[in-house]
């Protein structure tokens, strides 16, 4: 596949709110050295800053002020004429209060955007669930490549966060029902504004279909056929066989949840209740995705599951990019066979 033009490249990461150290700086550098550097820049701005997803759902204040300094700083280095169009962007810029609140939009290779608000500190309301992390984007990106898995079954995402993973999958992969699941009061309240800026409207019982809302443009025009969404409170320690069943998951998917041997402890206990399904019908495909912090919290995770008699195999790296355009980070996805 083809690298992207370089003002896309900029455009992906910047809307995503990316570490403004995993943009390609050296290039821009030798780009600007030609007569059409300023061209470029002003490209770059539109496609970035002046975008309407920014103008919309912006990134955090201060990541914007710091990708456009850094963007005046290399068009001063090359002595070109000032570009009135980066320091008027950067007066507004100055003039603006911070907000505790930010958002990211993630380019689908459809075209559309996976948009979300998140908090700006990564421990906020005592909980880490209200930010993005590295093994959901994995995890999406896996589940775009292999949408079969998913297309026309139920779905069930145990620890969505804020939803990153099931807001892609449900406008790449075509599912039937999706289950979005947490148990923390502040992150279900987040994921199901996540949800509603996604064009999309969850119900509260399985009773019956929900058509999803308009998104104006946004909507993409072949996307009709919203699946069903659900947002289940779902804490792994209490939750019963019934409550499990219920809701007839073909397809378990997870991101991040193997970090703490308690997590991973409860995380186990609940997918034994899951393996009931074996009587009752064919059970769930599981897949798991997590970056692996501590090697012996993910070794402590496998023997749980050898304990249990849960089979698992680790599925081959996939060389998918949509979302992560930082260093590849250590992240692993695990099938599970309950």
């Amino acid at each position: 596949m083809a690298e992207p033009e370089l003002p896309v490249r900029f455009q992906r990461r910047f809307l995503a709110a990316r570490q403004l150290r995993s943009f390609p700086w050296p290039e821009l550098e030798q780009n600007l050295r030609t007569s059409a550097g300023s061209a470029l820049l002003v490209d770059i701005l539109h496609k970035t800053l002046l975008h309407p997803l920014c103008v919309k759902y912006p990134p955090a204040t201060k990541y914007r002020r710091c990708f456009l300094t850094e963007l005046i700083k290399k068009h001063e280095s090359t002595a070109a004429e000032p570009l009135d169009e980066l320091y008027d962007t950067l007066a507004d810029l100055l003039n603006e209060e911070e907000s505790t609140r930010c958002y990211k939009n993630y380019l689908l290779p459809t075209g559309d955007a996976v948009t979300l608000s998140e908090s700006v500190a990564i421990i906020s309301g005592g909980t880490t669930g209200l930010i993005t992390w590295d093994a959901a984007l994995h995890l999406a990106e896996w589940a775009v490549g292999n949408a079969a898995i998913f297309s026309n079954r139920t779905v069930l995402e145990l620890g969505s966060g804020i939803g990153f993973t099931g807001i892609a999958i449900c406008k790449t992969c075509n599912p039937k029902t999706y289950v979005f699941s947490d148990c923390h009061p502040c992150v279900l309240k987040q994921l199901a504004e996540n949800i509603r800026l996604n064009g999309f409207i969850s119900e509260p019982k399985t009773t019956h279909r929900i058509q999803a809302e308009s998104r104006g443009q946004e909507a993409e025009a072949t996307n009709s056929l919203q699946p069903k969404i659900i947002v289940a409170e779902l804490d792994w320690g209490s939750v019963t066989e019934k409550q499990l069943l219920d809701l007839q998951p073909d397809v378990i998917v997870a991101a991040d949840v193997v970090y703490d041997p308690e997590i991973t402890s409860a995380l186990i206990g609940m997918l034994q209740k899951l393996s009931a399904f074996r009587a009752a019908r064919k059970p769930p495909e599981v897949y798991i995705a997590f970056t692996i912090r501590n090697p012996d919290t993910y070794r402590l995770f496998q023997a749980g599951l050898d304990k249990v008699g849960i089979g698992w195999q680790i599925i081959p790296a996939h060389s998918n990019s949509f979302f992560l355009y930082d260093v590849q980070p250590n992240v692993t996805i695990l099938q599970l066979f309950i």
